[in-house]
């Protein structure tokens, strides 16, 4: 288990984290949100000792976390590549600062290389992989010398559909004995992924726990319509406004599930209805309620 407790960083008088506390297990997922300048970098950064921290403490199997106690994974925002260096002679210098055995480095390099699938890139300069190719690389990296920790920040950046799907089931595969942390912006990616969640904001906590038990606690608030046939007239009918429409498919603002009812009545057999869901609010809706659309930068 993996402990952060009442951690709080300054920089002269400015505050940028203000105790800040959660617990990771492993076989969890756990989602660090916020938007830009929130904290999310600092407290990674805390967690993985390259920045120092003024109160709380950091603990794995309550030892203090260091590089000698702690097998652990990064993939950082940034590009961490050699541009004019050849992909395997990098992942190879990585695997060496883990004390990795080259032969196992290699093997296990060839693994992960297929699953990801950049095998071909391997005696490549890394300048010369598209920008989704270099991510891999990375994440590939992160993955290495099978870390207990593993945090990734924005790990889908620059990935199309196909190689995100790749990403993705590297990291469920792995997740089941490990502890990963994973930051992002795109909330489908940390629906998806992550069982507990916390939010930041401005160095401050404003949401965390299970994210199944968050979503719960929110009232109805959308209706999901699909029809073959136009229903606008019936949906103004029930005094209803419409938040966005594609096509016969609707989503429909509304305050309580009798909202949604009277509208059901309003329906009949010519509309030929598809689907009618109601919808509570998704992580993104949670997000913009919780942060209101704070850039800190």
């Amino acid at each position: 288990m993996l402990k952060v407790e009442q951690v709080s960083k300054k920089y002269g008088k400015k505050t940028v984290l203000n105790k800040i506390s959660f617990e990771l297990e492993k076989g969890n997922c756990f989602g660090l949100l916020g938007s830009n300048g929130a904290g999310k970098s600092t407290i990674i950064r805390i967690i993985l000792g390259i920045l120092s921290k003024n109160e709380g403490k950091v603990t794995y199997n309550n030892k203090e976390v260091s590089r000698k106690n702690v097998n652990f994974g990064y993939l950082p925002e940034e590009r961490g590549l050699y541009p004019k260096t050849k992909v395997i002679d990098q992942l190879l210098y990585f695997a060496s600062l883990k004390n990795m055995p080259k032969d196992k480095a290699i093997k296990e390099i060839n693994e992960l290389a297929k699953i990801l699938k950049v095998e071909e890139y391997l005696n490549m300069e890394a300048e010369k992989l598209s920008k989704g190719n270099q991510q891999k690389v990375q994440i590939l990296i992160a993955f290495q010398n099978d870390p207990e920790l593993i945090i990734l920040d924005e790990p889908f950046s620059g990935l199309d559909p196909v190689n995100s799907l790749l990403v993705a089931d590297l990291i469920k595969k792995k997740k089941k004995d490990k502890i990963i942390m994973l930051s992002s912006h795109q909330m489908s990616i940390v629906e998806e992924f992550c069982t507990d969640i916390l939010i930041l904001d401005r160095g401050i906590t404003k949401l965390q726990g299970n994210l199944l038990k968050i979503k719960d606690e929110y009232s109805d608030s959308k209706l999901e319509v699909v029809t073959i046939n136009n229903i606008d007239k019936k949906i103004k009918k029930a005094n209803l406004d419409i938040i966005n429409q594609t096509g016969t498919g609707y989503i429909i603002d509304i305050n309580s599930k009798e909202d949604a009812y009277k509208l059901l009545k309003l329906l009949d057999d010519k509309d030929q209805i598809i689907k009618f869901e109601i919808l509570k609010p998704n992580l993104n809706d949670i997000f913009i309620e919780k942060v209101g659309g704070t850039n800190n930068d």
